[in-house]
């Protein structure tokens, strides 16, 4: 008989505001989305960054290197509490990601804020190589990270290419 992985844990915010690697792996809430947790985690993230990055380019820099050494800690010790490699809640990679595509944008504008949203979004559904094979084969934090990492990398070079062709 075939044995069936266990249907990922249902948590609400009561559970993350209980153990704080949680409340952060899980966006601030917003990876409790009941459909496309990654998307309001993109969103929020984005939302969260804006006032930063207008504010101060160095504070951006900043939040971005720090947010990304702690990720691969946060993603791993939230998926080693759930008992799930890169539980579909854990969103923290994609605020990362985000983040890095807005701090190469050509511009800090509302059309290119929408633009890195929605280039983001489909590298990091879409998964080509090799974001979907590391997606697969890097395992723990540092693998929930990477492929986001990766994701956010093409988003830029896709962004940059609009910008090229366009301007």
């Amino acid at each position: 008989m075939v044995q069936k992985n266990p249907p990922p844990p249902v948590l609400s915010m009561a559970d993350l505001l209980a153990k704080p690697v949680l409340l952060l792996g899980f966006g601030f809430g917003s990876g409790l989305a009941k459909k496309a947790p990654g998307t309001a985690g993109t969103l929020l993230g984005l939302l969260l960054f804006l006032p930063i990055l207008l504010w101060s380019e160095w504070l951006a820099w900043t939040v971005l290197l720090l947010g990304t050494l702690f990720g691969s800690f946060i993603c791993g010790q939230s998926s080693k509490l759930l008992g799930v490699h890169d539980h579909g809640g854990i969103v923290w990679d994609e605020f990362v990601g985000i983040w890095l595509v807005l701090v190469f944008l050509p511009e800090q504008s509302v059309l290119y804020w929408l633009l890195a949203f929605i280039a983001f979004r489909v590298f990091d559904i879409w998964k080509p190589w090799p974001i979907g094979w590391i997606d697969q084969k890097v395992q723990g934090g540092f693998g929930i990270m990477l492929d986001d990492v990766l994701a956010a990398l093409f988003a830029i070079v896709a962004v940059w290419g609009i910008q090229w062709l366009v301007v």
